[in-house]
Parts: C-alpha cells; structure tokens; sequence
C-alpha cells in the first residue's frame, strides 16, 4: 500500500510483511482491532528525521531485518518529507503525532506498535507514548533529539544549522546546481529541503517547540531502547533518558557521532533485534546473523 490519506494528507507509506503472515491489507477485512492483534505479527513504526531524511533510510537498513524477525515493518514519509504531500504548515510535534497515529489508523493499525525513530523522529515517538500510552508497547529511541532539562536550549543548534541550510539553498541554487551536473537524486533532495525549510512554516513551528523534560520521562510506561553515539552533539540526551525513564536501556556505540543509523548498522541491529525479541516477541537473531 504505498499511499493513504490521513489529516486529509496524502502520506507516502510502505509495509514489510514478514514471511508466513498475510498482508496487512488481508487482516483488515472482516476483523476487529482485537481480533487482528491477537492473529497478526507484532507492529514495529519507522519515524526518520527532519528534511534531508525519508523513509528509505529505515528501508535500507532496519526495516528488511526486522520483517525478517517476525514483525510487519511500517515505514511512511513524515509530512512534507519524501514522497508525502507537502502542507504549508503543521510541522510541530504535535501535529506529527497525530499524523503518526492516523497513518496507523488508515492502515488499520489500532493496537499497540513499537516505534523506532531517528533524530526527530525521537520527538515524534516519545511525544506519541506520552501522548496514547495505551497504543506504544516500546519505543527504539536512535540518536533522539527532544529529552531535555534546559528548554529552549535543547534545539537551538538545529535551527542554527537549518537557517544555515535556507539561506544555501535559497541563495546557492543548490538544486539547479545538482541538476546541471547530472546528479538527479541531489537535486530531488536540495529542491525538497528547499521546499520544506524557505515554503512551509517548519522552522516557526520548530523554534516554539518544547522539549520532553525529566518529569514526563520518568512517567514513560513503555520499554525504551536508547542508542547514540560516542561523540554525539545530542548524548546528553540519551544520559538524560537513562536516568529518567524507569525501563530504559542506553546502548553507547563506540566511535559514532549523529550518522549511527546509516554508518552504524550492523551493530544496531544487533542490539536492535534481541530488544525486539524480547519486548515484541519476534524471533531472536541467530549469532552473527545481522550482518
């Protein structure tokens, strides 16, 4: 199914159904949410990161080993991002949570998933088990931005850098440079950064968003899973959650900084997978098998 409409926007989203169970489309029809939760494989959400960031970068990494595992991957292009319809507003982390759940619901996805974010994504994954505790059974929290103590603080070195990256792109004409040079994905990219940080209200709706302080951490219900980089510039975070959510579990990967999904891999699927195992039930990995 690669497009529903939810929030009346049309939401780019692709499904990984394990081998051995029907497809999502198959269980939806004559079952109720119970019912498709007792007999379907467990639900695992891919949330990525903000601007140059899509679904692919789950799908080439995590999303085929965890189908492998027993799960019904999900991946969908957040608002504005891939292949998703681009709105001129609704960019804050509140309306990204309400995206996220009515996906799940036009998909049919009504009982508790797992979600496993990168980035921002991050936000948009602790904010929706704040949000709808009884509809996230763990979350995978990959180089998370949003824990923070100092508010206001805690995101002002992403705006830096996206106010940096308007101005290139507005005044570079980096597309129309990519385009020149025959570089056809670049120039996708550089026109949808463009689009989404100088035509939408992103960067307002980023500058008034508030961080998830100690107080609603330590209220988190769910399993957490927090892995960042050695040299990350958002390790604080993770510490933050370590010591504040009651079922979180910080994996430190030596040697990484911010670009642990796409250069860290292998060795997060091997942390990745066993957590799954045994928090969703999929199926344990055999040793070396992430590889």
């Amino acid at each position: 199914m690669p497009e529903v409409t939810a929030r009346g926007v049309r939401f780019h989203v692709q499904t990984m159904d394990p081998v051995g169970h029907a497809p999502a489309a198959d269980l939806r029809d004559g079952a109720g949410p119970g019912r498709r939760a007792a007999q379907g494989p467990p639900v695992v959400v891919f949330v990525h990161g903000l601007v140059i960031d899509n679904l692919s970068s789950f799908y080439y990494t995590l999303a085929g080993p965890v189908a492998a595992a027993g799960a019904r991957s999900v991946l969908y292009d957040l608002r504005g991002h891939g292949r998703t319809e681009r709105p001129s507003a609704g960019y804050g982390a509140a309306e990204a949570v309400r995206d996220l759940f009515a996906v799940l619901d036009a998909l049919g996805h009504r009982g508790p998933v797992h979600l496993v974010a990168n980035s921002w994504g991050g936000v948009v994954a602790l904010n929706a088990a704040l949000a709808r505790p009884s509809r996230v059974a763990g979350l995978v929290l990959i180089e998370a931005y949003g824990p923070s103590e100092r508010p206001g603080a805690w995101i002002e070195d992403l705006l830096n850098t996206l106010g940096r990256s308007a101005l290139l792109l507005e005044h570079e004409r980096v597309a129309e440079r990519y385009r020149a040079l025959g570089w056809r994905r670049g120039a996708r990219m550089a026109a949808t950064a463009d689009a989404l940080i100088n035509g939408t209200s992103l960067l307002d709706d980023l500058a008034v968003a508030e961080p998830v302080g100690p107080a609603a951490l330590a209220s988190v219900a769910c399993p957490v899973l927090a892995v960042y980089g050695q040299h990350s510039d958002v390790m604080d975070a993770g510490r933050l959650l370590l010591r504040t959510v009651p079922g979180c579990t910080l994996h430190v990967m030596a040697g990484y900084a911010h670009t642990v999904l796409r250069e860290g891999t292998a060795e997060l699927l091997e942390v990745l997978l066993p957590w799954l195992a045994h928090h969703a039930g999929t199926r344990v990995p055999v040793a070396g098998g992430a590889r």
